[in-house]
């Protein structure tokens, strides 16, 4: 399984949630991790006390794992649209950069893995949410 991370996933594997850390275990064939991902992670170690050690426990589960890094590029955008345009229809608003995580899952034809209960309303992508 292709298995596309959230911000929230990515979490709660380096804290070695059980729940989490055997679900990519036994379903990650294929890990990505999007660039919009990586942002927010950056984003949350600069703001901690902790910035550098973060920094490497992620460059090591990247290369360890050999996740792939989804940049945002022409297709992705155009899906963003697509994903945003639908879910502007129905009335629906969830967080933008989560629009961009669906457009890059949409992109890699993954499945988004998150505990966002939310991306369940965007339909052009499959996701498993772990409680």
């Amino acid at each position: 399984m292709k298995l596309v991370l959230d911000t929230n996933i990515y979490s709660d594997y380096a804290e070695g949630l059980p729940q989490t850390v055997d679900f990519m275990a036994t379903y990650g064939e294929f890990i990505f991790l999007p660039s919009v991902v990586l942002g927010e992670l950056y984003f949350g170690f600069m703001k901690g006390s902790r910035q550098q050690f973060n920094e490497k426990k992620l460059h090591q589960f990247i290369g360890r794992l050999r996740v792939e890094i989804i940049n945002v590029n022409a297709d992705v955008a155009r899906k963003y649209a697509i994903i945003y345009l639908s879910l502007q229809k129905k009335g629906i608003k969830i967080p933008i950069n989560d629009v961009w995580i669906a457009a890059s899952c949409m992109e890699v034809g993954g499945t988004l893995l998150t505990r966002d209960k939310y991306f369940k309303v965007v339909d052009q992508i499959e996701t498993v949410i772990l409680g």
